[in-house]
């Protein structure tokens, strides 16, 4: 929202500077993020009055004028034609240097002295029109200096209005804001013109079919104008807070939108054939071509204003090219209407087309001025167009919207804003923004509020209305008493900070992701119909397809996080994420939330550098990334799965991790077809954890074993088997013996090549023997391991390698 001071200044006084005024409005709300001045240095240049016109005798394209600026007269050669004698008129005089450099002296046209130049807009660069010289309001001064005849000094306020606020946006609204923080008088405008015999009534009707989206419709006829450029001031005005420049009539409707804030539109009532204007809904799929010369395809919710049968605008946001104002139009029906806010601003968004209309009524305007508005218009229509006013105005508000009135208890009110006001000046502060106050009782107050300020509907909103006009940089600053007291962090958070700590110690960066995906996101994990991530929960109104559900995996964030990363050529990347996922659940109203954990690595292992070999990262890295991780949480009793049932991740490299009997997650590297579907070639290894599962085995019950005072034996073994044979069953197979003196077993190498057959590898073991009563014999410790070579034999069909 623009304002421009000068036209504020027409309403209040204001005797503030422009910095004084922005902040003033500030602190009442009202953000001023820019003030903008527009200064004109024309020195030299004044008002003045044409005398006389005669051809040049020396030329047939030349005017010889004699100008009078007051005091003095001056002879003017022109090239101009729109003059006429009596019109006032710019004159740059002899020294006057014009902003595109021209420089005025005296001089001699054609045999005949010239003591100035009379100015075209773009010459003095307040305008494009350079066809014909600037024809000023006969009001104006002689002899003053252009500059603050014109207003061209003049300073723009850039607002940003809250939505609920709509009633500042106009002058008139600004205007009063000023009015009551500064104890001004609002001046509103007069509105004086004189109606015809003729009734409107006899020469069009209206019919609201539809009184919920249009509470109130009005209308008024002139007939008889002259449609054209309009006045140099109005186009002046309406340029200053950013409205372009059209014709006479559509300028006068967007000037009265400007001052009052209610928006008008302006049909040529030759057009309307029928004479008869109905307010309906439009029929669905039906098309409309508005102004902007673009076809519409209509909703069975959108609001039109017909002719008959025909529509001719789509109701509070634009109108139709099939009755546009032109040239040839000599009688105009202006519109003023009332509109229902919600149902503009869903018309709005279904057709994509916001105008300054539309940004109103979806906010609001007031009902109660939807009158004045329409006779603002139809005053300055004959100022500035001529023609005739038809009697009366049709009216259709067949249920007025009354104000409400809202009780303000004066105690409540200090209490809330710290303050110790008296009911006098409260009252005054409820005054000054034009709400109607009166007693109750001694502490209580009776507000009556206007329907233009829908925003404030209970006590709270009064209380913030007298903060804001008793200044919010007057509210006492008091230290509250905050009783500090603390909170004792839950498992799950001391587990997830444990976490991270973990995972950047490793060189990985925590990323959050947006919990809104789009459905293509599971679509490319290559999953059966069946499957749990297929459980989504679809967002009634999401911002766009790319974040229509809520998220059942956080894999695709991380591979999307992945994909732009490597498009912005970081290639080695090692990521987490700990969020939240959601599942419908069919038979429940809120879907099932739960947390999980979820890890991406890709690239080189050590990065580039000289020092290091050009490794990519493989499987194992991942996998001691969890050991690592497991080994940080103090979870020592986790089974690796090998598995090819998950169909985003690589049947030969897919790993099922479980505690127990619980299955908690899985890891392996990302299927190449999976990877395709984010235009990624690189291989991408990837985890995912039930967090809220790692919380449970994190904090169980633990068992604390101490640490042996006697020393341990170790012997190793080596076992021929087949070449996809896991090296987990053989340690698992020792361990599932039971043998109390067997306190550890680990591989330390493997091994295929000669001597060792083909399809088949050498796995080798070092068993730890250990007693915590006493030291180990050698015998003792013999026989354990021979039972253990001989029960692997058995259990696993492994040989012996000599």
């Amino acid at each position: 929202m623009k304002a421009s001071l000068n036209w504020l200044r027409e309403y209040v006084d204001i005797d503030l500077s422009p910095e004084e005024t922005a902040d003033v409005l500030t602190m009442a709300g009202i953000e001023v993020e820019s003030i903008i001045r527009t200064e004109k240095n024309l020195d030299g240049v004044v008002v003045g009055r044409i005398l006389s016109i005669k051809m040049h005798p020396n030329a047939d394209k030349l005017s010889l004028c004699q100008v009078n600026t007051g005091d003095d007269s001056y002879s003017i050669v022109c090239g101009a034609s729109n003059m006429r004698v009596g019109d006032k008129i710019a004159l740059a005089l002899d020294g006057a240097l014009l902003p595109n450099g021209i420089n005025v002296r005296k001089t001699i046209i054609r045999g005949e002295l010239s003591e100035g130049m009379m100015c075209s807009e773009q010459e003095l660069e307040v305008g494009q029109d350079s066809q014909g010289i600037i024809i000023l309001q006969d009001d104006l001064e002689l002899g003053k200096d252009i500059v603050s005849a014109l207003d061209l000094d003049d300073y723009t306020f850039e607002l940003n209005v809250t939505p609920n606020r709509s009633d500042c946006l106009s002058m008139i609204g600004i205007a009063r804001e000023i009015a009551a923080i500064t104890g001004k008088a609002l001046k509103m405008p007069t509105i004086e013109f004189r109606e015809e015999e003729e009734r409107v009534a006899d020469l069009i009707s209206v019919e609201v079919q539809d009184a919920e989206l249009c509470p109130r419709y009005s209308a008024r006829l002139i007939r008889g104008v002259a449609v054209g450029p309009s006045p140099f001031w109005m186009r002046r005005r309406l340029a200053s807070v950013g409205i372009r420049p059209i014709c006479n009539v559509v300028d006068a409707t967007n000037y009265v939108l400007m001052t009052l804030g209610q928006p008008l539109h302006a049909f040529d009532f030759d057009l309307l054939s029928g004479r008869k204007i109905v307010v309906k809904r439009a029929n669905h799929g039906d098309t409309f071509t508005s102004l902007d010369g673009l076809e519409r395809t209509l909703f069975s919710d959108t609001l039109m204003i017909f002719e008959g049968e025909q529509p001719i605008a789509i109701g509070g946001i634009m109108g139709g090219l099939n009755s546009e104002v032109s040239e040839e139009t000599s009688n105009v029906l202006i519109e003023s209407a009332y509109f229902n806010p919600s149902n503009i601003r869903k018309t709005s968004k279904k057709l994509g087309l916001q105008t300054e209309s539309s940004y109103r009524f979806e906010r609001n305007v007031d009902p109660e001025g939807v009158t004045r508005a329409l006779n603002q218009a139809a005053q300055l229509i004959l100022d500035i167009c001529g023609g005739e006013v038809a009697k009366g105005m049709i009216d259709q508000y067949p249920c007025p919207i009354s104000q409400k009135n809202i009780s303000l208890s004066i105690d409540r009110t200090n209490k809330i804003l710290g303050a110790s006001l008296e009911k006098e000046k409260v009252k005054r502060y409820l005054k000054s923004i034009e709400l109607s106050v009166k007693d109750l009782d001694e502490g209580t107050v009776s507000v009556g509020v206007p329907p233009r300020r829908m925003d404030l509907s209970r006590e709270i909103d009064l209380i913030e209305e007298v903060a804001r006009l008793n200044g919010y940089d007057n509210i006492p600053i008091t230290t509250p008493r905050v009783k500090i007291t603390s909170t004792k962090r839950s498992s799950a958070q001391v587990l997830e900070n444990k976490v991270k700590d973990i995972l950047t110690s490793m060189g990985y960066y925590e990323v959050v992701n947006y919990s809104f995906i789009s459905p293509g996101s599971i679509t490319k994990m290559n999953l059966n119909p069946d499957h749990p991530f297929h459980n989504f929960v679809r967002i009634k109104n999401p911002l766009s397809e790319e974040q229509s559900i809520m998220r059942t995996t956080l894999i695709p964030g991380l591979l999307k996080t992945m994909k732009t990363n490597v498009y912005n050529k970081s290639l080695d990347l090692k990521l987490f994420e700990i969020g939240t996922v959601f599942h419908l659940r069919k038979e429940e109203k809120l879907p099932q939330e739960k947390k999980m954990l979820s890890a991406l690595v890709t690239g080189l292992r050590y990065g580039e550098s000289w020092s290091f070999s050009q490794e990519e990262v493989d499987f194992y890295d991942m996998k001691g990334s969890l050991e690592n991780l497991f080994t940080g949480l103090e979870i020592m009793e986790v089974n690796l799965l090998s598995t090819g049932d998950i169909p985003y991740l690589h049947p030969g490299k897919t790993v099922i991790l479980e505690i127990g009997d619980t299955k908690i997650g899985a890891f392996g590297e990302v299927r190449p077809d999976v990877l395709e579907g984010y235009n990624l070639s690189k291989a991408a290894y990837i985890f995912e954890i039930d967090f809220d599962l790692l919380v449970k085995h994190t904090f169980g019950n633990k068992k604390i074993k101490p640490i042996s005072k006697y020393p341990p034996v170790y012997r190793d073994i080596a076992l021929i088997l087949d070449d996809d044979f896991e090296c987990k069953k053989v340690h698992d197979a020792i361990l599932d013996l039971n043998d109390k003196l067997i306190e550890d077993v680990q591989v330390f190498d493997v091994f295929r090549g000669e001597p060792i057959a083909q399809g088949k590898k050498s796995l080798a073991y070092r068993i730890k023997y250990q007693s915590y009563e006493r030291t180990l014999t050698d015998e003792e410790v013999n026989r354990a391991h021979r039972k253990v070579v001989s029960d692997l034999e058995d259990r696993v069909g492994a040989r012996i390698r000599d």
